[in-house]
């Protein structure tokens, strides 16, 4: 295995600590706070706000496609048994089968036991069912056709211009395994692109500079458009989403870190500046290359984070997939829709294929919970229509959860698979500073 490139290896000395105000994360929690202000007494000002939110995630989204194509291919090739590649691949997808399920069945349990939305006695004939007729609408990108099409790009270049996560996987794998058997004549290319990493990475470092900005438009927008007053009437929803979605990452992903020898909230406060990202972006996309880098910085093995982390953007959603179940029989209950086992077993078994295929899908929260339900039509697809004006403010806890989620994943395949430095882990969960909370040069 090659070293790790020195855009994300130290020189062993620690940057001195630099002024709370410098460092990233306070910046980005001043950011909502005055977001927040402006959206909720100048709620005009705060819609106009958009943009800034906006521009930022392009930015980030613009450097995601090539940060996964050099970890992955210089990994790959790197290695010196190919069959370590699918052996890492098939843990992975054992480790979010089995919890992406748990957390299907969790947020079932939930749903019967608070009972969210009993009593509401809501009529679906008086719904406005214009908006989500949209989402309906896109429910065919989440079909195993339209997902198996959507992994193959139209072209090898095409993976890296679209910015689709599982395309850039794709090629990536493909193209590792075939520099990685090319041999020698391959390592000039290898050395490339090893050394590309350096300047990628650092770009990273520049944008992520500006993550400040785009929390307060996309948090300013989010109180503007939808006011604090839209979580009153569905707070019990919206509430019960948000703690079982904490007692999911604290109970469940925290057994499951303490089994593996680390804790989840030191590995919660070692990633607080992304985490306050993807709470101020509503987007877990937005600290991608950021979380590639520390999980690498952590002691997990390059290969491991390259195939693991990408791949869990698009298979391992536990917090997307608390919310389908919870959200799905909520709408039942409101509308006094009566559900059999059969009936939530189909529902169970339909959440678990369409959100396998909500990767890189716009919205794939809510259009992955039309598209189940529009295959299960004992619970009526009109019925989103009650969630439609809360949906974005539980979408900042589904990031979150699915953040933190492939986090501890990251880290769990890698001490599977033997490719796990814990002495570095403990440095770098246990370390007081951040070193990239250290100004840019």
């Amino acid at each position: 295995m090659q070293p790790i490139p020195a855009s994300s290896a130290h020189t062993g000395a620690r940057p001195a600590p630099v002024p709370f105000y410098k460092q990233l994360y306070v910046q980005v929690v001043v950011a909502i706070v005055i977001g927040v202000l402006l959206g909720y007494f100048e709620p005009k000002y705060g819609v106009a706000l958009k943009p800034l939110g906006d521009a930022f995630i392009k930015l980030v989204k613009m450097i995601i496609a090539p940060v996964i194509f050099l970890t992955i291919v210089t990994g790959i090739a790197s290695m010196t048994h190919l069959k370590s590649v699918g052996r890492v691949f098939g843990k992975a997808m054992v480790y979010f089968l089995f919890f992406s399920t748990l957390a299907l069945i969790v947020g079932l349990v939930v749903a019967h036991v608070v009972q969210p939305g009993a009593g509401m006695n809501v009529n679906v004939a008086d719904l406005d069912q214009k908006e989500v007729r949209g989402y309906v609408d896109k429910t065919h990108e989440l079909t195993i056709t339209g997902f198996l099409m959507d992994i193959i790009p139209k072209s090898l270049l095409g993976s890296l211009s679209d910015g689709n996560i599982l395309q850039t996987l794709f090629v990536a794998v493909l193209f590792g395994v075939a520099l990685s058997l090319s041999g020698e004549r391959g390592r000039p290319v290898l050395t490339f692109m090893e050394s590309l990493t350096v300047p990628v990475f650092r770009l990273v470092h520049i944008l992520m500079r500006a993550a400040p900005i785009g929390a307060l438009g996309a948090m300013a927008f989010t109180i503007g458009k939808y006011g604090v007053a839209a979580l009153v009437n569905l707070a019990w929803l919206v509430g019960s989403f948000y703690i079982t979605a904490l007692l999911f990452v604290l109970v469940i992903l925290g057994l499951v870190a303490r089994l593996c020898g680390f804790s989840v909230l030191k590995l919660i406060r070692y990633l607080k500046a992304e985490l306050l990202l993807v709470l101020g972006t509503s987007s877990s996309e937005s600290a991608l290359p950021s979380l590639m880098e520390k999980m690498e910085k952590a002691g997990c093995e390059k290969t491991v984070v390259g195939l693991v982390v990408p791949t869990g953007y698009s298979f391992n959603l536990d917090g997307t997939n608390i919310y389908m179940t919870l959200a799905a029989l909520f709408i039942a209950q409101a509308t006094n829709t009566e559900l059999t086992l059969g009936h939530q077993i189909s529902l169970l078994l339909v959440a678990m294929l369409s959100s396998k295929g909500a990767a890189g899908v716009t919205g794939a929260g809510f259009i992955t919970l039309a598209a189940t339900l529009s295959v299960v039509p004992e619970v009526p697809v009109a019925g989103m229509a009650l969630i439609l004006g809360v949906d974005r403010f539980m979408s900042e806890c589904r990031s979150l959860t699915n953040f933190i989620g492939n986090a501890v994943a990251t880290v769990v395949v890698s001490k599977w698979e033997g490719a796990l430095d814990m002495k570095k882990l403990q440095e770098a969960l246990n370390s007081p500073v951040d070193p990239d909370d250290a100004p840019i040069a």
